[in-house]
């Protein structure tokens, strides 16, 4: 049977770590952290998620402010509000909740942020940094799942890891963070050919497909390290992951529950890269 990894447990850790950073910063430079969060529009789930920033934000001791414009704001006043904060030295990090509405070019907006502010890591300098490996501000979901791997303890070099999904977002920078680790990383997709056999050969294996129950339990490997970062609704209406946890638990050495695994982590990190990119703009 195997071991549950508390996502919730070791995202208050982090939060913690974050507010008695944040206090220092604070007693440094005079003002607290600060995070500006970008809605446009009334999508349901983005108001609870930009509301859940914001007050995470300001839980953690910093100026977390959250900017509401309607759905129809046009691109070009959206990237004026962005110049502004890009400007604005009390903001540290900045995050434009996606998805955003279709008259709006998301690729526009993410590489109008400053890249030192990008806390969400999309920026291409970002992602151009995470892949030659040196330092920037990375997706906070990977970094997340890394954090709970570490937390675990389970050895990254030279296991052999399998990333089920190819998003910018999650899949790509968490093969690269695997990598950076010395882990010998391979990303399939849903048209991977033998996909299940390819997961069973995996000592690290990372579900990021957006499918509910995808990853049988039979695809799952004997004692492997299976994170979780799907988030689906099933045909009841249940909240489930990419994996079939249930069926997935007797094999796995170490597993993630949805919910309470890599969820509660990304808002976590998202606190954790404004503080890092706090720091990085006091130097």
């Amino acid at each position: 049977m195997g071991t549950i990894i508390d996502g919730k447990a070791i995202g208050a850790v982090v939060r913690e770590e974050v507010k008695q950073g944040a206090a220092a910063f604070a007693a440094r430079s005079g003002r607290p952290p600060g995070l500006s969060v970008v809605l446009v529009g009334e999508d349901p789930a983005s108001v609870v998620y930009t509301r859940n920033k914001e007050k995470a934000a300001l839980e953690a001791g910093i100026a977390g402010t959250l900017h509401r414009l309607p759905a129809s704001t046009s691109e070009e006043a959206l990237l004026a509000l962005l110049r502004q904060l890009n400007d604005d030295p009390r903001v540290d990090g900045i995050l434009v909740q996606l998805p955003l509405p279709r008259h709006i070019r998301p690729e526009a907006v993410l590489d109008a942020i400053d890249p030192a502010k990008d806390v969400d890591g999309f920026h291409p300098v970002n992602a151009g940094l995470l892949s030659s490996g040196r330092p920037g501000l990375v997706p906070c979901t990977p970094a997340g799942c890394m954090r709970l791997l570490r937390e675990a303890g389970v050895p990254l070099r030279g296991a052999r890891a399998v990333v089920v999904g190819r998003s910018n977002i999650v899949g790509k920078p968490m093969a690269q963070l695997l990598l950076a680790e010395s882990a010998t990383v391979t990303i399939a997709h849903s048209q991977t050919r033998d996909l299940a056999a390819l997961c069973r050969e995996a000592d690290v294996l990372v579900a990021a497909v957006g499918r509910p129950r995808m990853i049988q339990g039979s695809w799952v490997r004997p004692g492997a390290a299976v994170i979780d970062v799907g988030i689906n609704r099933d045909d009841s209406g249940k909240l489930v992951g990419d994996v079939d946890f249930d069926a997935a638990l007797p094999a796995a050495g170490c597993i993630t529950p949805v919910p309470g695994g890599v969820g509660p982590m990304t808002i976590a990190m998202l606190l954790a890269n404004t503080l890092r990119a706090a720091d990085a703009r006091l130097r």
